[in-house]
């Protein structure tokens, strides 16, 4: 092994671009690879619980030994060329279970892969199991009958967040060097603030979904790329992005315009601050203050920080939101709800929502649709003065394991189990790119993320100015879990 990685214990600790040039130039071997990582897991995962469903051990070892002997005959599949790869528990990879966190699919074994997973594994990538989520990804609070709780990587008395918690917990403890996941409230976000690493969710279309049942009216959840850097971020979205005929809705923006991203000048760029959207949204005490700093750094970048409102009535948006995701889970879902036998094996919320679905009219999709539409244009009106907009990532820090959802923040009651989530619909409604990025902990050591939204289909502009708040900062690379023996630095 080459000096520049004297010891296999460090492996984990490279990012995915380094790992990925460490085994290209044959520093390291993808068997000590699979080996450093196969170790993190075993260390961890006991505890925090992020990776299910994982392969033997045996099977994984030959499977990196036969990608060391496609770089012994100079054959490279791809920049993920013998990464160890955990799937989100929603998506399928082929001989797997695919349990979506319900203990209707417990035994459920994929046929074949998503076209995310076929990506990855095209990539060089090799599977070994899967990430936790909730019941049908439901919530951000990763917790399901079949696998129990994800806890988070900075204090595991804590929520990991969802719905990709496992996966941020797993990228946050160094047991994935990437990982995949999701998002529709916020899944690609919220556990990415929770566990102080990145995550994006990309423009409506970058990340093409097949095969699927519906490839024109799923149109809240996109699939996107989690990581501990900005970077890393991009080189997973260079993998999962690009045009697919399967999904005829995706983009056809080259993938290889995210491999490599950088910094972006900050000098005359405009951001608008959101913050508490006026009021509307209430924030648990120290969130704001971390906010504020991470401006003040944009600011010292020659960035121009602007407080703004939007000009558009919040709870509209919010009634817009619950007509659409009503409709969109009991069109998924109904189908386990009209068994009464499978009913009872539903949370119930996710009963609550496909009864919501149930009721909503024509009438409702079509008024939901139009301000939604309006929803946009608003922001539409804001980007004409300004580049991006900035809201926080989430409005608590991570709460307790056990409680399954805030039932108020700074004494205003929650009155359904993600209304504690609001602060993320907006980009989703949009379709706009967003990317949470790590800004600090509070006093007491827990992690949280701010919102970076760029306009329609921006997203590569979107990582090159994260990449410059992240260069300034850095809180993802310089502050590990305590766990890993290092503790958050103010």
């Amino acid at each position: 092994m080459a000096a520049s990685i004297p010891q296999i214990t460090q492996i984990t600790e490279l990012g995915a671009l380094g790992l990925s040039q460490a085994i290209h130039q044959r520093q390291v071997s993808c068997q000590e690879v699979m080996r450093a990582y196969l170790d993190q897991i075993a260390r961890f995962n006991p505890t925090f619980n992020a990776i299910v469903c994982l392969l033997d051990e045996d099977r994984l070892m030959a499977a990196a030994g036969l990608r060391d002997a496609e770089l012994a005959r100079g054959l490279s599949l791809g920049p993920m060329h013998g990464f160890p790869h955990a799937v989100k528990d929603l998506v399928d990879a082929a001989g797997l279970v695919t349990s979506r966190g319900s203990p209707l699919f417990r035994d459920c074994v994929a046929r074949e892969d998503a076209l995310l997973v076929e990506r990855i594994k095209r990539a060089g990538a090799i599977v070994i199991g899967k990430t936790n989520v909730p019941e049908f990804g439901l919530g951000s609070q990763t917790y399901n009958p079949v696998y129990g709780v994800t806890r988070n990587a900075y204090d595991p008395s804590r929520t990991a967040g969802g719905s990709s918690g496992g996966a941020a917990v797993a990228l946050a403890l160094r047991m994935l060097p990437l990982a995949d996941g999701s998002d529709t409230m916020g899944s690609l976000r919220n556990p990415a603030a929770f566990n102080n690493v990145v995550g994006m969710r990309p423009s409506f279309g970058r990340v093409p979904r097949a095969p699927s049942g519906d490839v024109f009216f799923r149109q809240l959840g996109t699939d996107g790329p989690m990581a501990r850097s900005v970077a890393d971020v991009a080189l997973l979205l260079s993998v999962q992005s690009g045009f697919d005929a399967r999904s005829p809705l995706s983009s056809v923006t080259d993938p290889a315009a995210f491999a490599r991203i950088a910094p972006r000048a900050g000098r005359g760029v405009r951001l608008a601050w959101l913050g508490d959207c006026g009021g509307h949204l209430p924030l648990e005490e120290g969130i704001l203050e971390l906010c504020e700093a991470a401006l003040g750094a944009f600011a010292l970048q020659g960035c121009h920080v602007e407080p703004v409102t939007v000009p558009y009535a919040m709870d509209r948006l919010w009634e817009c939101w619950l007509t659409l995701r009503h409709w969109s889970i009991a069109a998924e879902l109904g189908d386990l709800y009209t068994d009464p036998a499978r009913r009872a094996q539903l949370k119930p919320e996710v009963v609550w929502e496909i009864e919501g679905g149930l009721a909503v009219s024509g009438s409702d999709l079509a008024r939901a649709a139009a301000a939604r539409s309006q929803w946009y244009a608003a922001l539409r009106t804001l980007f004409e003065r300004f580049d991006f907009l900035l809201l926080p990532s989430a409005q608590v820090f991570p709460f307790a394991a056990d409680v399954h959802w805030p039932r108020a923040i700074a004494g205003h009651p929650m009155d359904t189990y993600h209304r504690w989530m609001e602060v993320v619909i907006g980009a989703t409604l949009a379709g706009l790119p967003a990317l949470g990025l790590p800004i600090g902990f509070n006093d007491a050591g827990l992690p949280m993320g701010m919102q970076i939204i760029g306009p329609a289909q921006a997203d590569r502009e979107v990582l090159a100015i994260a990449a410059l708040l992240e260069e300034a900062t850095g809180w993802s690379a310089r502050c590990a879990p305590p766990s890993m023996g290092s503790a958050p630095a103010g």
